[in-house]
């Protein structure tokens, strides 16, 4: 309960306890007998009254046996009369009239209440902060050194950001160092990267080691529904600044507030533009901020203004990536720290294990890993703990209790062997981690695929058999059934996606020649890709088609051979899947090689991760966006990506179609992460297995996912 809350609350129990006491005070308490006035007259008839106290129009009296009784009578001239004729001592007296404290209360009481409870509203309207009548203060709150823990020790991973914010604390704290030399001291940092890389934790670090005021918001907290607020709030948190100066200013997702100005459907947002421009002549207006220094962070640096971002507000764009296989391991070290581990907890290895993955995957894989080492009651984590944690978070947790019929479990079996088999005998795939036909998540299989080091560029030949391993599900369930289901729709949908890129994209066609085809048209305010430009001919586009379509039919008949040539490994495969539901690389290497596979333990645990398993990311089958990243293929041509960042989505993705990503892509239907030096998805993203049998597709980031993004 809040402070007003507390205080309302107080004021409605004093209010009431008022009340009460008023009610007892104006009802006396009377010990007499209460008698009608019909029955007074008839006794004072009789006899039986001896004498009465005549109060006004109350009658208190006594009868011949001694019992008093009271009785309220009417305005009647013949009364005293009567009482005389009958020879009733009569005593008269002045009404009574109550005392004057409560003559006062009965008379203010109204008013004083009215009065209190002006005054209680008026002290909350002006208490500033969340109250009525602050609402054009700003809501930043400062934190001083005292309050903040977190310093750059606890930050790993981003070096190079961590550099620049170190610079922005020296400026503060030594200025003289650099202005003697003809320096200025930048205006604004603005912290760049995917959700989860840890922009928010280095602003937070910064607080604790600045050693001067630091202010917090959010980019949602400047405008709400009243009209001027955002401006209003935007100037009070620079007047607060100055107050406070030399200080820092942390905004965060300042998207929210900084969008490009009128765009989008039904034009501009007056009121969000308004505080835009208020934030915008705060920076770098008439007035100078000298000693205020604002940091800002956002994951859509696409859709700012151009004026928020040019030099002299923005001075620094800082980019915070996902980590590379050293900044992993150091992040890992730091989720460790206070996390007993066992002796074969190896951390360099599940850095390997992990490419493509934020700080914030890191820090949910090790809280998973150590609440299954809860569950079993174990003192210290495992590896087995860490394998586990993150098979539940790529792919999700298996559902045991959706029982499939021995026909389904045959064709998911023979599905996720014709990926494998693919994978295992293409030169430069992935090394695959593990095949599982226990439903996880959405999906009913998967096949895991895990490079063996963080890559950037992609060739035009390993795209080539990504499409091989695509439809290896596909030609599988041709060769083994004769038939063909739904399970495969996903895979014939991210490989229609990766060959339409190799096309249009990366100029992998020799019809169409290093030739970009359509152009894409952005509506920043829907912070989406809304419509696709055609800039190309009909003969252009029927090319296209035909080049789209001839790489998948290359592929298909491709993998047709592969798999005929090999059918007693798949079906080696196949039948080892039906028995254990899960294999890894190395079970797969002895079928192919016709050897037995070691002695199986039916027990729950986590099967153990062959040869350089552990050293990637992984792929669910069913998640549309995920499309199989490039490994690093013997060949010259290399797809080196342009734009920077790539993304990842609910599992591991390669920008839905094996290359590189722009920040914020609109087609990703996951988190995006951005890796630093211009390289895609560093996951070998390639899970391959079947959709549901209903024709849903098993896509873990679909419409009906019930599982949260990471």
């Amino acid at each position: 309960m809040n402070q007003f809350s507390r205080n309302l609350l107080l004021w409605a129990l004093i209010s009431l306890a008022m009340v009460v006491l008023f009610n007892l005070f104006n009802q006396p308490y009377s010990s007499q007998q209460s008698l009608a006035y019909s029955d007074f007259l008839a006794q004072v008839d009789r006899g039986e009254v001896k004498d009465v106290r005549i109060q006004g129009h109350k009658i208190f009296g006594q009868n011949q046996s001694g019992q008093s009784f009271e009785t309220y009578a009417p305005n009647d001239p013949a009364l005293v009369n009567h009482l005389l004729e009958r020879n009733v001592g009569i005593k008269a007296e002045a009404p009574e009239e109550p005392p004057l404290a409560m003559s006062l209360l009965i008379s203010w009481f109204p008013m004083l209440l009215l009065i209190g409870v002006w005054i209680f509203f008026m002290r909350q309207m002006q208490g500033g902060g969340g109250k009525a009548m602050s609402f054009g203060r700003s809501r930043a709150r400062m934190m001083t050194q005292d309050q903040t823990k977190v310093t750059f020790a606890d930050v790993a991973g981003v070096d190079e950001a961590k550099e620049e914010l170190a610079e922005v604390v020296e400026f503060l704290s030594n200025p003289r160092k650099f202005t003697r030399l003809g320096g200025r001291i930048p205006k604004g940092v603005l912290l760049v990267g995917p959700p989860g890389t840890g922009k928010t934790l280095l602003a937070r670090a910064v607080a604790g080691e600045a050693g001067v005021p630091f202010f917090s918001i959010s980019g949602s907290d400047f405008v709400e529904m009243f009209v001027g607020v955002g401006a209003s709030r935007v100037r009070d948190l620079f007047t607060q600044g100055k107050k406070n100066a030399p200080c820092l200013i942390f905004i965060d997702e300042i998207d929210a507030v900084g969008r490009q100005r009128g765009a989008g459907l039904g034009g501009g947002h007056d009121e969000r533009e308004q505080t835009l421009n208020q934030l915008l002549v705060e920076m770098d207006g008439f007035e100078s901020n000298e000693g205020v220094i604002l940091i800002a962070a956002t994951n859509r640096p696409d859709v700012l203004d151009p004026a928020l971002l040019r030099p002299g507000r923005f001075d620094r764009q800082v980019v915070v990536s996902t980590p590379d296989l050293r900044g992993r391991q150091r992040i890992l070290e730091v989720h460790t720290r206070r996390t007993p581990l066992d002796r074969d907890v190896n951390i360099e290895v599940l850095a390997k294990g992990t490419p493509g993955f934020s700080g914030a995957d890191l820090e949910n894989l090790v809280n998973e890993a150590a609440l299954q080492a809860a569950k079993l009651n174990k003192e210290v984590l495992s590896m087995a703990d860490f394998e586990y944690a993150k098979d539940k978070v790529l792919m999700g947790k298996e559902r045991r209790s959706l029982i499939l019929s021995d026909e389904e479990k045959r064709i998911t079996a023979y599905h996720e062997a014709g990926h494998a088999l693919a994978a295992k005998k293409l030169p430069g795939s992935d090394p695959v981690h593990k095949v599982s036909i226990i439903p996880r998540g959405r999906a009913l299989g998967v096949t895991m695929q895990l490079p063996e080091e963080d890559r950037h560029g992609y060739s035009r030949t390993y795209l080539r058999n990504n499409l091989v391993v695509l439809l290896g599900g596909r030609v599988a369930e041709e060769l083994v059934m004769n038939e063909i289901t739904t399970g495969a729709g996903n895979d014939i949908e991210r490989a229609s996606k990766m060959a339409r890129k190799m096309v249009c994209e990366w100029g992998m066609s020799e019809a169409i020649g290093p030739q970009a085809i359509g152009e894409h048209e952005e509506e920043v305010f829907l912070g989406r890709e809304w419509g696709h430009s055609s800039m190309v001919s009909e003969e252009t586009s029927r090319l296209v088609d035909a080049e789209i379509k001839g790489l998948l039919e290359e592929a298909r008949q491709r993998c047709r051979r592969l798999l005929e040539e090999n059918i007693d490994a798949l079906h080696a495969i196949a039948g080892a899947l039906l028995e254990r539901e899960t294999i890894s690389g190395d079970d797969i290497d002895l079928l192919m090689e016709g050897r037995p596979l070691p002695p199986f333990n039916p027990s729950g645990k986590p099967v153990p991760s062959g040869s350089a398993a552990s050293s990637g990311s992984v792929r669910d089958e069913a998640d549309p966006a995920h499309q199989s990243a490039p490994s690093a293929a013997q060949e010259e041509e290399f797809v080196l990506s342009a734009e920077e960042p790539t993304d990842r989505a609910d599992d591991t993705t390669l920008d839905e179609g094996g290359g590189a990503g722009q920040p914020g892509d609109p087609k990703r239907e996951g988190k995006g992460d951005i890796l630093g030096n211009g390289a895609a998805r560093e996951s070998s993203d390639a899970n391959f297995g079947r959709s549901m049998p209903d024709g849903r597709s098993m896509d873990s980031s679909g419409p009906d996912d019930d599982r949260q993004p990471r």
